[in-house]
């Protein structure tokens, strides 16, 4: 009885201990499309927009590098110290990017933040690894891996959220982007810093449980590549990350600017940034509600049922655009103001979002057994869609418009759409996995 509960409280402390990794994995990542905005200004204005985007690519392309040998050093030498690792990473990837704004801006610190960005995604690439992996076998995998991975997501979300909010009211509004350097977001920074060093500590000193740990014994007779539903899920995370992220970081730049028909005054940086964090407000919402859902509703229902409201809501945006208007708070003080009827539709799709992820990871890797860490690997390595999606969407801003950008993220949901309802089974029962 008392092995049981010291076992109990063991579990739980684990649990407790990857959503705040969950958390910093959003924070780190949401921190960069905000500040490659920053950057981007500093660029002639054909560049901006594509320059701005280099750090959250740099962030994403880590995944590529990184996926598979983070999935190899989980496997060897587990779930703790793969944690440790990233979590160290972390700290140097952060303090990188504060070293880029020391001094005047040049080219040479651009590269240095973009170092940064890209040292930052290898940290959260090696956590996304371990945590989610780890919340699903600590659920015994099925609805309940998938609720605990819901939960851990409404704590990224909150952590999204607050990110791009807290850059708009550091900076101001009003602010212009043109006299503004990243060392005006230093604070954010320095909570970032102070946050992977505490965390640190308190990995160091806590046990962690090592669910299903293989070993260097274990023998894998096949490739996780030979999971039908594995590699249709990769596909999958690939085009999802980058629907994440694309359509935020689309909408701050869309609201910035003049409405396309000319019916609207482009908002600053602040207000469009606090706009945008309402995306992740919903998402935050939306992993909430799952996270209860989650014991109950399964994966593919709940992602055949978000994917269709999804492409409903893409292509009102779309159709409808800035032809009316909407009223909208713009700061903390929840000063209303006007913007295009579409900026409501593309913020909704964050509650269709906001259950994806979770749930096509555990659909992607339901019944791997001993391969789920390398497959986590090679799952984590296609979250480069984060960083290659929107480089797509924005190319097709520049040259044809916002609103039709979003034809992007529309092909991708319904993908996704597909994947749920039909890529998703699992018809290589015949693998040994144990």
């Amino acid at each position: 009885m008392t092995t049981q509960k010291s076992n109990a409280s063991l579990t739980t402390i684990t649990i407790i201990a990857c959503m705040f990794l969950y958390a910093m994995i959003s924070f780190v990542t949401n921190l960069a499309a905000p500040v490659g905005k920053i950057w981007g200004e500093w660029f002639p204005e054909d560049q901006e927009e594509t320059m701005g985007m280099l750090g959250n690519l740099a962030n994403f392309l880590a995944y590529l590098i990184m996926g598979i040998p983070a999935g190899n050093i989980l496997a060897k030498y587990g779930y703790k110290k793969t944690a440790l690792a990233a979590v160290l990473c972390g700290l140097v990837g952060v303090f990188v990017q504060y070293l880029s704004g020391v001094g005047q801006a040049s080219i040479g610190m651009f590269w240095i933040y973009i170092l940064g960005a890209f040292i930052s995604g290898i940290c959260v690439c090696m956590l996304n690894t371990v945590v989610n992996p780890m919340l699903n076998l600590l659920g015994g995998g099925g609805n309940k891996g998938n609720q605990l991975n819901l939960t851990g997501g409404t704590i990224n979300s909150l952590s999204g959220t607050l990110t791009p909010m807290l850059v708009g009211s550091i900076l101001g509004a009003g602010v212009d982007l043109e006299q503004t350097v990243i060392a005006d977001v230093n604070v954010l920074l320095y909570m970032a810093m102070a946050v992977f060093a505490l965390i640190f500590v308190i990995l160091l000193i806590t046990p962690i449980v090592e669910p299903g740990r293989t070993n260097n014994e274990t023998v894998y007779e096949r490739s996780p590549w030979a999971f039908r539903h594995l590699t249709l899920g990769v596909i999958a995370i690939f085009v999802y990350v980058g629907v994440e992220v694309g359509i935020p970081a689309t909408l701050i730049s869309y609201l910035k600017v003049t409405g396309e028909s000319g019916n609207f005054a482009g908002l600053d940086f602040s207000a469009a940034s606090f706009i945008a964090g309402f995306y992740w407000l919903l998402m935050l919402v939306g992993r909430t509600i799952g996270s209860f859902a989650g014991a109950k509703i399964s994966s593919k229902t709940m992602v055949s049922c978000v994917a269709g409201l999804a492409i409903a809501l893409l292509l009102l945006a779309m159709v409808l655009g800035d032809s009316s208007k909407i009223l909208l708070p713009a700061n903390w003080a929840f000063d209303m103001v006007e913007m295009p009827i579409a900026t409501i539709f593309i913020v909704l799709t964050g509650l269709c979002t906001s259950v994806m992820w979770g749930c096509i990871f555990n659909m992607a890797t339901e019944g791997l057994g001993k391969y789920t860490a390398k497959a986590s690997g090679i799952f984590m390595m296609m979250v480069v869609g984060g960083g290659l999606v929107p480089m797509v969407q924005s190319a097709i801003a520049n040259h044809a418009g916002y609103m039709l950008s979003y034809l992007v993220p529309l092909v991708c949901v319904a993908y996704i759409l597909c994947y749920a309802v039909w890529g998703s089974k699992n018809v290589n029962k015949d693998i040994k996995v144990d």
